[in-house]
Order: structure tokens, then C-alpha cells, then sequence
């Protein structure tokens, strides 16, 4: 699954480091360009996802850089799901003076860096390359817009309130997952079949579960790992739930509940919308401070499933000539 498997070209218009189109102005005036330093992006990224609104067992901020260092300046942005170090090297490839990744590279504590451990071969390249690395997990989860409002804007979805809303927002807009209208309403099969061309392509795809005629017209979605959600999901009354790594007995049970149908996505499928959305919103903040910054989204699939078999047919019972296989009631 390497190459450029994601389907849908950036939308983005992507700040350049070529000439500026608008006027400059002589004297005391002029207005020009600059690369901010490594203190002022991160201060920005602080603030489009504060780090206190992370969950208490996650691990995200800034995991390496030069930051009190004025000199340490920022003019290449990437941003990707995860740090591993296919996207470390590619980082050093680009030209990235910083990496912005949406899962943690150390989310429990460790005793080493050591470069003959994989992260530590990550903190290693990143550091020798002069590349510093941000993380930005749950506070960006439930940011407005967080990671299940990019997810429904690639599904072609309508957000209408977040799935498990924050109560420390006066607004109601922050939270956890997104309940979502679909217009106009598809029968189950279709939906599943846009979500599938809409979102990047893995060995997975999707799985559904449901009957495949039965309309859909609203969708609660959640970005990453979503089986905790299933009261919440019920609650809202929604004709159907995409998410991922949906567990068997969770899913068996939301569909003893109710008539609820599943599409169960790949974990990096489904957050890998937020990586444009969180470079459009850098892009914005760019553009506000006049910084000499440009932003770019990892084309490259760290899912870690490569390859899918689908089961074979299931063939009508017969008598066996195998005692080896003669399993009464073995799914085939």
C-alpha cells in the first residue's frame, strides 16, 4: 500500500515561500515576510489545541526542538497521523523544520532515546536533521473544528453538535465525535461505498454492518477508536455510527440494542482528514502574522495492515473426507 494512495487531492491553497503577492509598502511601513521562530508556531499550535484540554493519560505537546532558542526558525511545516520513521524521513526529505504529528511518539514514560530502539531512532534523525516534533492527540479530538469535524467534511457529511459534548464549553461546539446529517439520505450500501472513495485507501476499507437498503440519513462519526462510545451513539438516535477498530463483542451488542448500522474504517483512515484541516488552520494563522511558512500534508499510509484476503464463500454442507476438518457446525 506505499506510493500515493490517498485519493482526493489537497483543496488547500498552501503558503508558498516564493514572492508575496500583496503590496509592500517603503519606509517604517513596509511589510514584510518573515519565518517565525520555533516558540511563536508552537505558541500557535498551543492555542488551536491547548494542551490542559488533553486527556490526563495522553502525552502531547512538544516532544523535541530547540525551543528557547531565538534563532530556531520554522519555514516548512509537515503534518501526518503518525511519528514513525518512515514519516521522520520523510520530514528530513521535505525540508521540514517541524514535524506535527496527531498520535504520540512516547505515550508512556521510557528510560531511553537510545537510536537502536525505533523511537529512539526517530528522536535521532529528528534531532540530527534539526526538526523539532509536536503532538497534538486528544486536545485536538475534541477541538473546534477537532478531528471527527474533518472526518465528516471528507464524508461529505453535515456536522450538527459533537457526539459527547465538553461541558467546559459555553458554546457547544467542542467535544468528542460528531452528530452528523447526510444529504440526501443514501441506503446503507451506497454510504458505505462513498465512504470508502472519500477516505484514504487501506487494506481494510470498510466493513459494514446492517442491512444494506435501510436509509441513512443521519450518522454520528468518531475519529480513531470509537467502541466506548456505543451509550452515547444510542442516545443520539442516529441511523448509523462510523468509527474504528470496532471490537466484536461491542459491535455485536449495539446491534442486539438496536437496528444501528456500523461502518468500521481503519484507525489511520479516519484521522488522517485532520492532518489538512490542522494545516489550513496553520495556514490561517500564517497569514494573520504575515509569516514566511509553508504547510504540508503526508501523502504517505502508516496503517499498519498492507494486505486483505476476503474469507471465501461459504460452501453447503456435504459429508467430509477429512476427519481433520469434520468440525459440525465450523464456519468454513
Amino acid at each position: 500500500m506505499k506510493g500515493d494512495p490517498l485519493r482526493a487531492e489537497s483543496r488547500r491553497t498552501r503558503r508558498g515561500t516564493g514572492p508575496d503577492p500583496r503590496p509592500r509598502w517603503a519606509g517604517s511601513l513596509a511589510r514584510v515576510s518573515a519565518q517565525p521562530t520555533l516558540s511563536e508556531v508552537l505558541a500557535a499550535l498551543d492555542a488551536l489545541w491547548p494542551r490542559e484540554r488533553a486527556e490526563q493519560w495522553d502525552a502531547v505537546g512538544t516532544v523535541c526542538g530547540d525551543v528557547p532558542n531565538p534563532e530556531a526558525r520554522v519555514g516548512r511545516v509537515l503534518f501526518a497521523v503518525d511519528p514513525v520513521q518512515e514519516i521522520a524521513d520523510e520530514a528530513v526529505r521535505t525540508g521540514a523544520d517541524l514535524l506535527v504529528t496527531h498520535h504520540p511518539l512516547y505515550l508512556r514514560g521510557t528510560t531511553t532515546v537510545a537510536a537502536d530502539t525505533f523511537k529512539g531512532r526517530v528522536v535521532h534523525t529528528l534531532i540530527r536533521n534539526g526538526i523539532a516534533l509536536h503532538v497534538a492527540h486528544t486536545n485536538a479530538d475534541t477541538a473546534d473544528p477537532g478531528v471527527s469535524d474533518a472526518l465528516a467534511s471528507a464524508l461529505g457529511l453535515r456536522v450538527t453538535g459533537p457526539l459527547v459534548p465538553d461541558g467546559t464549553d459555553p458554546a457547544g461546539r467542542r467535544g468528542l465525535g460528531r452528530i452528523c446529517a447526510l444529504e440526501p439520505a443514501l441506503p446503507l450500501a451506497e454510504f458505505a461505498q462513498q465512504a470508502a472513495r472519500r477516505l484514504p485507501v487501506t487494506a481494510q476499507g470498510i466493513r459494514v454492518a446492517g442491512e444494506p437498503d435501510r436509509p441513512v440519513r443521519t450518522v454520528a462519526v468518531c475519529g480513531g477508536s470509537g467502541d466506548s462510545l456505543f451509550d452515547a451513539v444510542r442516545a443520539a438516535g442516529v441511523d448509523a455510527y462510523l468509527t474504528a477498530d470496532l471490537r466484536h463483542h461491542p459491535a455485536s451488542e449495539a446491534r442486539e440494542h438496536s437496528p444501528l448500522a456500523l461502518l468500521d474504517a481503519a484507525h489511520f483512515a479516519t484521522e488522517w482528514p485532520w492532518c489538512e484541516q490542522a494545516a489550513a488552520q496553520l495556514d490561517a494563522v500564517a497569514e494573520r502574522h504575515g509569516w514566511d511558512l509553508r504547510t504540508d500534508v503526508s501523502r504517505t499510509v502508516t496503517d499498519p495492515w498492507t494486505a486483505h484476503a476476503p474469507s471465501a464463500p461459504v460452501q453447503p454442507a456435504g459429508p467430509s473426507t477429512d476427519p481433520a476438518h469434520d468440525t459440525p457446525g465450523a464456519p468454513n
